[in-house]
């Protein structure tokens, strides 16, 4: 959990740096570290592309798009395996689990609570399961210095912002990419439940929302340049679920002959204190009583008739 909160932070100061370095002059020029380091750079890089492109620069955008996803492909299937592996193993303890949410409900102090936690951490340590459940943020570490510079390269370029790809303008936005990203990240979305289990299904249906509205709100707020990398990054992130998804039913195997040489681990469900024991033998003597008395009425009107 320390690690995840790490990289949370990290992800917080690198988003605050780069969203605030590129400054304007009183003329209206921009600068800082963004742009300096960053934009000026990508600028050219995409001048040098649309030469070779016949003067395009969404083909610019879409290679060097091609590239970076190319790049981060390999990270990014590892850790969608990760991820998966740790979705199966949480299917083998899942009745174990269930047991330990539903004693957690009828805890009444902390204490309690506390033992039913640590009784669940202990079921996720001896069975080797990740609390974060094997997702990092790595991919999207490296892709933010990329974003802050294709956005700074696209909003402070003359040539990029005034530039037209499909008959769209890329220094504008364009609804046109605000509903292709959503289509295609939801579609990911969607490929990324075939073959999982109903109830792990009805657990991911949230971030299948989540996800993709926010990567659509981002291009809603940013120019069509940077619209079409996130539309062209949804196409691969569909290729690589494709692929975890090929992957799936070996990755079970794997599982199924781990299972072999180790069980999966049980834990013992923490003791009931005194004070729930006692309320739950009243609940079951008031029941008692109740069935009782039933029987003496239903008793008592068939002897008057």
């Amino acid at each position: 959990m320390k690690k995840k909160n790490q990289l949370a932070i990290s992800f917080a100061l690198i988003a605050l740096l780069l969203s605030g370095c590129v400054q304007r002059t009183k003329s209206g020029k921009p600068y800082g570290f963004v742009y300096e380091k960053l934009a000026i750079p990508t600028q050219h890089i995409l001048n040098w592309l649309a030469e070779i492109l016949g003067g395009s620069y969404g083909w610019s955008i879409i290679v060097i798009t091609f590239i970076v996803r190319l790049i981060l492909m390999p990270i990014m299937i590892k850790q969608s395996k990760n991820a998966t592996i740790q979705q199966e193993k949480i299917s083998l303890i899942r009745p174990q689990l269930n047991k330990l949410q539903e004693r957690q409900k009828e805890a009444k102090t902390p204490e309690e609570q506390a033992a039913v936690s640590q009784a669940m951490m202990k079921l996720y340590r001896e069975n080797n399961i990740s609390m974060t459940g094997g997702i990092g943020c790595l991919p999207l570490l490296i892709q933010m210095p990329i974003f802050a510079a294709l956005y700074a390269a696209i909003q402070y370029s003359p040539e990029l912002a005034k530039s037209y790809f499909m008959g769209i303008n890329l220094g504008q936005r364009s609804f046109a990419f605000v509903l292709l990203t959503f289509i295609s990240y939801a579609l990911q979305g969607y490929l990324s439940t075939l073959g999982l289990p109903e109830e792990q299904k009805k657990q991911m249906q949230s971030m299948m929302i989540i996800s993709p509205l926010m990567i659509t709100v981002m291009t809603y707020v940013s120019p069509a340049g940077l619209g079409l990398y996130f539309f062209i990054g949804g196409i691969f992130a569909c290729i690589q679920t494709l692929i975890i998804n090929f992957m799936r039913p070996r990755i079970r195997q794997e599982m199924q002959n781990e299972l072999k040489n180790k069980p999966v681990f049980e834990v013992e469900l923490p003791s009931k204190t005194e004070e729930e024991t006692t309320n739950s033998s009243e609940s079951k003597t008031n029941a008692e009583l109740i069935h009782q008395n039933n029987r003496k009425r239903n008793a008592g009107k068939q002897k008057n008739r």
